[in-house]
């Protein structure tokens, strides 16, 4: 094979091997999915050969994918606790962890024939029939309703009527399509609904909800990493943020 051929079918096969080591994944809690698919190709605009692919899921159930092996490399996480966990595990570079927004609780119900809830004793009317919560185990929404709830001594009362939801996202489903009556979001979810819901009030006795992320330990493109978590700094990334309702840490 003449020199320039096999010069050139070298740099034909590294071709794929150079896009491939552009391309990070992000796995990123459910409520932030409308924002950072506005975000990614923004991102990739900005960083030539740079592509982000993303994972959307309940910050628990993205925490286990990790801890499994799954091929990600950056983590953005609802809540303290679930970050808390994975720099237990070493699953994260605790180094590289930052708070980047925060968001607020909010109980919705149906925007068409809600009952009118007013406060958290109205849960137990007989006109709510099922109430979505996110599961406590791996949801952070879950966590932070139980924590509003026990704070008012309701939680046991009101348990028969939870429906269990997998991530923020499904809690919404059930309440816009008026399978449950009453639900807990994150106030940018129920912004992304448009008219199929209402807030009915925003609830207090729960910790802050402010949102960490952090290049996962594995990852293979540790500085790629780095640069995606430093893009949400800008004003570009800042201007989608602030636009899908979510707060400055």
């Amino acid at each position: 094979m003449r020199p320039f051929r096999l010069l050139s079918l070298v740099v034909a096969l590294a071709l794929p091997l150079a896009a491939a080591a552009q391309q990070i994944t992000v796995s990123a809690a459910a409520s932030l999915t409308d924002a950072f698919k506005e975000i990614g190709p923004k991102f990739e605009a900005a960083k030539a050969g740079a592509s982000v692919r993303f994972n959307f899921a309940a910050s628990g159930v993205l925490l286990q994918q990790i801890g499994q092996g799954a091929p990600v490399d950056v983590f953005a996480s609802a809540d303290q606790e679930t970050m808390n966990r994975g720099v237990e595990q070493k699953a994260i570079d605790a180094a590289t962890r930052k708070d980047f927004v925060t968001n607020s609780l909010v109980l919705i119900e149906p925007a068409k024939e809600g009952v009118g809830l007013k406060s958290l004793q109205d849960l137990g009317s007989a006109g709510v029939k099922k109430i979505a919560v996110g599961k406590v185990a791996t949801v952070p929404v879950g966590r932070y309703t139980k924590q509003v709830l026990d704070n008012a001594n309701l939680w046991t009362t009101l348990e028969p009527k939870f429906v269990q939801a997998d991530s923020v996202r499904q809690v919404l489903d059930y309440v816009s399509r008026g399978e449950a009556e009453a639900g807990f979001v994150y106030r940018t979810d129920a912004a992304v609904a448009g008219d199929k819901v209402k807030i009915a009030f925003t609830p207090t006795g729960h910790t802050p909800v402010t949102y960490p992320i952090a290049v996962v330990a594995e990852s293979k493109q540790k500085a790629l990493a780095g640069d995606f978590i430093a893009f949400l700094s800008t004003p570009a990334a800042q201007e989608v943020l602030t636009r899908y309702g979510f707060g400055k840490p």
